[in-house]
């Protein structure tokens, strides 16, 4: 639910859901690339141009079986033989075949919604942005089919309308609720800079002291997690950065002291003793990659069900090395899933349960709130259906 600010012109229709099923399969993909002889450390061939730049994306006989599989195209021409020596300028296409994506939520709640924004209740199990084996099973995606409302042709506002809403932020695939998405260019910019804004103010206040007195957005968070907090409240400043894990190309976002600064505060709101769990409310002031999943963890208190993270922040899964050397390869020739738990992966318990914002048009405070899911209500929610949850 949204509460609008005194005098503010009501929010369009809202609390209503959208989705459409997802295609058995997904459109594939298209990487391109320019070759550049110069930029060769060995035989400028198509081989050995995919192998050693794109390591991370299928080991060397996954690159032959592409290549053979007529899945790599050289100036718009099908190549079948890796050992082709490549020419200066030449525009190389690698089709990555259509696939199954694994199963995802698709139905999206409508929490708010205006000219210039829309606030939705994402499910836990469905990805924001496309990236990995998730490229259709998207909220960006569930986006641009639906038919928006957008302001009317004669309005000022109509050449900063985009084609649809898009997020401005990211929510974990297993984390649910509030997603904030831009309906126009200048209401994206303002957005973003209050997320910016707050991961600034968490650099300069490291200490754990109050964070500005004009912040222009505030994140509240519900969370489950093992073992009793002692204290009612604890300030974690702890710095997140990557670390080498395999699976994920990029790196691992870890408890790490040469990490950027991260702030989360977190508040006890019902220990429940005989299962040894707390139900706390995290406010984030920055918005590093899975930030409460790793602060709640190096405090001694992992979300329940976490596949990934443990006790001081780090992975569970400490042999790091064990598979980076495996040459197996999927059936479009790319890696096979890691056997080790990934980001992605869901099972734990995290709400992105309600924040305050400065509208990024009208500037007056606005309220949003998600439903919470059953298990992250206290007792007196849970008995009480006039309590806001």
């Amino acid at each position: 639910m949204a509460v609008a600010a005194a005098g503010e012109t009501p929010p369009l229709q809202a609390n209503y859901v959208f989705g459409r099923a997802w295609p058995d399969l997904n459109e594939g993909l298209s990487y391109t690339d320019t070759f550049r002889g110069a930029d060769a450390e060995t035989t400028a061939s198509l081989i050995n141009f995919y192998s050693e730049n794109y390591k991370s994306s299928a080991p060397l006989p996954g690159w032959i079986h592409r290549i053979r599989n007529g899945q790599i195209t050289v100036d718009g021409q099908v190549v079948t033989d890796p050992d082709m020596i490549l020419r200066e300028g030449s525009k190389l296409v690698y089709h990555r075949l259509a696939w199954k994506e694994p199963f995802a939520p698709h139905l999206l709640q409508v929490l708010y919604e205006d000219d210039d924004m829309v606030a939705l209740n994402k499910p836990s199990g469905l990805q924001v942005l496309p990236k990995g084996i998730f490229q259709q099973r998207t909220v960006l995606a569930q986006l641009q089919w639906k038919e928006w409302k957008m302001p009317p042709s004669s309005c000022s506002k109509r050449k900063n309308v985009q084609l649809h809403p898009v997020p401005v932020h990211r929510l974990g695939r297993g984390t649910s609720g509030l997603l904030l998405c831009a309906k126009t260019k200048l209401a994206k910019v303002q957005l973003a800079s209050y997320f910016a804004e707050g991961a600034a103010n968490a650099e300069k206040k490291r200490d754990g002291t109050e964070v500005g007195k004009e912040r222009k957005i505030s994140k509240f968070y519900r969370a489950l997690v093992t073992g009793i907090l002692e204290h009612d409240g604890d300030v974690v400043t702890q710095p997140i950065g990557l670390v080498h894990y395999p699976g994920v190309a990029e790196g691992l976002y870890v408890a790490c002291s040469s990490g950027k600064p991260a702030m989360s505060k977190v508040c006890v709101l019902e220990r429940l003793a005989h299962q040894n769990q707390t139900l706390v409310q995290v406010e984030i002031h920055s918005g590093r990659p899975h930030q409460i999943r790793i602060h709640l963890a190096y405090i001694g208190h992992p979300l329940v069900d976490d596949p990934l993270y443990c006790i001081g922040g780090q992975p569970k899964f400490h042999d790091l090395e064990s598979t980076s050397t495996d040459i197996s390869f999927a059936y479009d020739g790319g890696y096979e899933r890691p056997l080790q738990p990934v980001p992605g992966d869901c099972g734990y318990h995290l709400h992105a349960h309600w924040l305050v914002l400065s509208h990024p048009t009208t500037n007056k405070m606005l309220k949003i709130t998600a439903p919470l899911p059953h298990i992250l209500q206290t007792r007196e929610e849970r008995c009480d259906p006039q309590v806001d949850t």
